[in-house]
């Protein structure tokens, strides 16, 4: 049974001296078939532990319902992490950040009564005990305590960054006792004295969270924490991207100075990320940095040691040779490299407009005002608000009273313009000339903020919309998560700019291999590949091309759908290599 202590200087494995070399890869960002693949290469650069967090608005998608197969099956995870050779470091959260939707958060959590997040609240405490209760009977035979590989499990997660409640961190590792026994149990902050302060409990090792500046780091945890050893338990040795901005890289020489500047204290470290992987759907999260909405992209490459596909990158071999200076390491053993294809261009010459899809896709509902998305049971996608006005009042201002995140604005269907959170603009002069005239605005939610202070983020049309002062009532609203689009009926019309169209096409191949759809002439939508939701494009970039697993394709035919916003053009290029900005 190997239990991970500590002594003043370094961690113990059963009993024998470890210095923890960890890699974060995330499951749920990562298809099934190459969590193996994966895993293997984070062992050969070095890692003898992989680390991850637990998303449950994966696991508990809505109230009762809870998934664990498929993308979610983090058992056969931890078990083939167990295969491959590696120890497990598990993040159970409740709340994770992770640049992932609501970090984390399933999105009904909003809608219980009276909740407050992550505090010693009645309500939200309900909410956690009943899904960690299922988690932990999943967890607890891969417990190390029961003979399995997972060695470690955090309470909460950077709770020095958010507040200072020590009754619900306390609640928070009594629960974690209970549930999962004798095991190691840690927290990790920020190197600052506010947030070591406000996220440590007493009794529980605690680690630090920087991408540089070591011994300034180790040095301040040491003023908490003076016995044992240091550990960065997120070594940010890359980073994420917003749309609209440039792709973060970080070089491997200036990875390998920082990172043995840990070494050097014979500290432990966890790489994040070992492997990002991809924001499949619609679970890209979003920061919000007291002035603008900064949503996260589709991708999660992170610069990370293994790319977004899985290749091993140069910043990997440097890692692996400074590791190489301070302890022992097997022979660097990888698996093949797994093929990527070119596939060439495919036409999409079939159509389907959304705004006249809208009882194909959806069930609608009826409010007096507009409701937020989470109030029609909805988590994740787009929703359409319909009503309409009856005189003919000439010109006017219509306002959007909050949108979140970004609204497509239609009078008697002809587009007026764009309402949007992250430019601010909420108001259009509109020209009211008929007795009678339908207001439509598709509003797409751009993900869930995942940090800080501004983490309850309702999606839809927050407030009300209004003509002038005088708010519209009477509405007709289309929930459009788009997780089935095959009662759709597709057609050879022609696309109208800055309507939404869906436009599909057939890729036919002979070998399946992985592959990256080039979308940088289109503006902005979604793209499905076989059903599957490949998440996000927009002509803002730094992303360009979207990563499509080979597991998502077949022999054959595979359909292709893409839901796009704007501007309509008549194909898509699928190359082997990807186009990160």
């Amino acid at each position: 049974m190997p239990k991970l202590t500590y002594n003043e200087k370094t961690f113990l494995l059963d009993g024998k001296e470890i210095q923890l070399l960890s890699g974060a890869m995330h499951y749920f960002r990562t298809v099934p078939e190459y969590w193996e693949d994966r895993l293997r290469k984070l062992k050969a650069a070095g890692l003898n532990t992989v680390e991850t967090y637990v998303a449950w608005n994966i696991h508990e998608p809505e109230e009762g319902q809870f998934q664990f197969e498929g993308i979610a099956d983090i058992v056969k995870f931890v078990k083939t992490a167990e295969k491959v050779g590696l120890h497990v470091i598990v993040r159970p959260g409740p709340y994770i950040c992770a640049e992932w939707e609501f970090g984390g958060f399933p999105y009904w959590l909003m809608t219980v009564p009276n909740i407050k997040l992550r505090c010693f609240n009645q309500p939200y405490l309900d909410k956690v005990d009943r899904y960690f209760d299922v988690l932990f009977e999943k967890l607890n035979p891969l417990l190390s305590a029961n003979g399995g590989p997972i060695i470690a499990l955090q309470i909460e997660n950077e709770y020095g960054s958010f507040g200072n409640d020590k009754q619900y961190l306390e609640y928070m590792r009594d629960g974690l006792k209970k549930r999962a026994g004798d095991m190691f149990l840690f927290t990790s902050d920020g190197p600052t004295h506010s947030m070591f302060s406000g996220g440590m409990i007493d009794g529980v090792f605690e680690t630090a969270n920087f991408g540089s500046r070591g011994y300034d780091a180790f040095n301040i945890l040491k003023e908490y924490q003076p016995k044992g050893p240091g550990m960065c338990m997120e070594f940010w040795h890359g980073w994420f991207d917003h749309w609209g901005e440039e792709h973060h890289t970080r070089s491997a020489a200036s990875v390998v100075e920082s990172l043995e500047e840990i070494l050097e204290q014979n500290g432990s470290v966890n790489f994040y990320m070992g492997h990002g992987g991809t924001n499949f759907a619609f679970y890209n999260g979003a920061n919000h940095n007291e002035e603008i909405y900064q949503p996260t992209i589709t991708s999660y490459d992170y610069d990370a040691l293994l790319t977004e596909s899985g290749e091993v990158t140069e910043k990997l071999y440097q890692v692996r040779k400074a590791f190489e200076k301070y302890v022992d390491l097997p022979e660097m053993v990888l698996p093949d490299p797994l093929p990527k294809k070119a596939y060439g261009k495919v036409v999409l010459n079939e159509k389907a407009e959304l705004l006249a899809s809208l009882e194909q896709l959806s069930q609608p509902q009826y409010s007096a005002a507009p409701l937020t998305m989470e109030e029609y049971g909805q988590g994740y996608g787009f929703i359409v608000y319909e009503t309409t006005i009856k005189g003919a009042y000439g010109k006017q201002n219509l306002t959007v009273q909050d949108v979140h995140d970004r609204g497509q604005v239609y009078l008697n269907g002809e587009f007026v313009g764009l309402v949007d959170r992250i430019s601010g603009k909420s108001t259009l002069e509109v020209d009211i000339t008929e007795k009678e005239t339908k207001v439509q605005i598709i509003v797409e939610n751009m993900g869930r903020i995942n940090y800080g202070p501004f983490l309850v983020d309702f999606k839809g049309v927050t407030e009300g919309v209004r003509l002038g002062n005088q708010f519209l009532f009477d509405w007709t609203v289309y929930p459009l998560p788009l997780t089935d689009l095959s009662k759709l009926t597709f057609s050879n019309q022609t696309a109208k700019e800055e309507h939404p169209y869906f436009h599909r096409g057939t890729l036919h191949i002979e070998e399946v291999a992985d592959t990256f759809i080039d979308v940088s002439e289109w503006k902005k939508g979604v793209v499905f590949v076989n059903g599957h939701n490949l998440g996000r494009y927009w002509e803002i970039g730094p992303q360009q091309t979207l990563y499509v697993p080979a597991p998502f394709l077949q022999e054959g035919e595979n359909e292709i759908i893409l839901l796009e916003l704007h501007h309509h053009e008549k194909e898509v290029i699928f190359k082997d290599t990807p186009n990160l900005g």
